[in-house]
């Protein structure tokens, strides 16, 4: 009797310690930015980590400053896409020079010091509601984003 609860318990034990690659997607942000534009156009940078052990895939992001497209850079071409994925245990970046959210008509011109409320969508998770501070047109990322 007493082996067979120390099974039961090892069971229970083991049940309770899935594997992480079992788990969807967990995703969060952080590094977010965006320089304080001069026109009615304006980039914006995160990061989107993803700790679950699926990925997800970035659909759509929309903002009451106005429409924000996703931005693809390859080979140093600019190109709008319809979603980017989020690798699981891994990260979607999006920094100067690279992939980036890009505001087209901005309602008016965010300020250094205010912030752009934005959310993304995704295939599979919930959205993300971000609050991106705005920078000054010349800030650099300590972390390199």
């Amino acid at each position: 009797m007493r082996y067979a609860a120390i099974g039961v318990g090892a069971a229970l034990l083991l049940a309770g310690c899935g594997s992480s690659a079992d788990s969807g997607p967990a995703l969060s942000v952080d590094a977010a930015y965006i320089p304080q534009p001069v026109s009615d156009m304006a980039a914006g940078f995160l990061t989107i980590r993803n700790e679950g052990g699926t990925k997800d895939e970035l659909t759509s992001v929309t903002s009451d400053a106005g429409p924000v497209t996703v931005h693809e850079t390859s080979g140093g071409t600019m190109s709008e896409v319809a979603s980017l994925d989020v690798p699981a245990h891994g990260r979607l970046v999006f920094r100067s020079g690279g992939n980036h959210l890009m505001f087209e008509k901005l309602e008016r011109k965010p300020r250094q010091g205010e912030k752009v409320t934005v959310t993304l969508h995704f295939a599979e998770s919930k959205d993300l509601k971000v609050e991106i501070p705005v920078e000054s047109a010349t800030y650099v990322p300590k972390t390199g984003n």
